[in-house]
């Protein structure tokens, strides 16, 4: 296929690379991101604009930062918008606003073009290693015609409703993962502030009930302090936004997601924005006046 993709930051450039690598004709733009040598020398070609990436492309891949930043770069001057021809397919992997997502899939639709909105679990690790869980939003036929691109950047896809219903699977995503960073740092501090190991608490609580990929992989960030960034803080904190706000319009109260959101205020107000989410747990031990290992 041709395939334009623009974002390649952490996450969007190796999932680039996936798709280079898979024989595919990819046309990149920079966006904030500096366009990788890896790319360039493995055949991709490089346009100035959004446009241009449109206009050479069948398939346009967005993986940008937030809302605004999908708004203009498919509204905004020389967006993609403007180089799109009837029966291209545009596919935003960002992780934005759900009702903000049908706007933009109606407007592309009106174009004589196919939407899917299809964010990403995984962080930088299942980029990199193509197995990332990808929730789609759109229709079957459109889904089906893509999936073979999907399955170069994931293992575990599935479509789960129309426009928007995929940014609401990765926004109760992001739910889940918050609240488990926090209760896994709970559960570590505690450990390390009674005196035991918390190498060998996590270890021990691998094999039992409260294991996940949580507690084994941000569990041993927390011990071994390795928080540079597989998923910034700042960015998990825009996730939080959309929830709170959707659970405002819905009328729903979501308390514990609201106590990770002021832990993570409480890492970037110490400069933390942009630490790994892992590093939630750092709010924690500011509290406890403990950090975990310490003796």
């Amino acid at each position: 296929m041709k395939v334009g993709f623009i974002g390649l930051g952490i996450m969007g450039r190796p999932m680039a690379g996936h798709i280079l690598s898979a024989g595919h004709e990819l046309t990149v733009v920079k966006h904030r991101s500096p366009i990788p040598d890896e790319l360039v020398q493995g055949g991709a070609k490089v346009v100035d604009t959004r446009r241009a990436v449109a206009e050479a492309a069948d398939v346009i891949i967005l993986m940008v930062p937030d809302t605004p930043d999908v708004e203009e770069t498919l509204f905004g001057t020389d967006g993609v918008a403007s180089g799109l021809a009837a029966g291209k397919v545009v596919i935003d992997m960002s992780s934005i606003a759900p009702m903000a997502t049908k706007d933009f899939a109606r407007r592309i639709n009106e174009l004589g073009c196919d939407y899917l909105d299809a964010p990403v679990s995984g962080g930088e690790v299942g980029a990199k290693a193509g197995t990332l869980t990808i929730m789609v939003g759109g229709e079957q036929s459109v889904f089906d015609r893509v999936k073979p691109l999907l399955d170069l950047m994931g293992k575990n896809i599935n479509l789960v409703g129309g426009n928007g219903d995929g940014q609401t699977t990765k926004v109760a995503n992001q739910i889940i993962v918050a609240l488990t960073i926090e209760a896994v740092g709970e559960a570590l501090l505690f450990a390390s502030k009674a005196g035991a190991d918390p190498a060998k608490v996590r270890q021990a609580l691998m094999g039992g009930f409260a294991s996940s990929k949580i507690l084994e992989v941000h569990g041993e960030r927390m011990i071994k302090r390795t928080f540079d960034p597989g998923f910034r803080i700042e960015l998990h904190q825009k996730d939080l936004n959309l929830a709170l706000q959707g659970a405002r319009e819905l009328k729903v109260a979501l308390p514990n997601t609201a106590t990770c959101q002021e832990l993570f205020n409480t890492c970037s107000a110490n400069g933390g924005g942009a630490w790994d989410h892992s590093a939630l747990v750092r709010a924690l031990e500011l509290m406890a006046n403990h950090e975990i290992g310490a003796k």
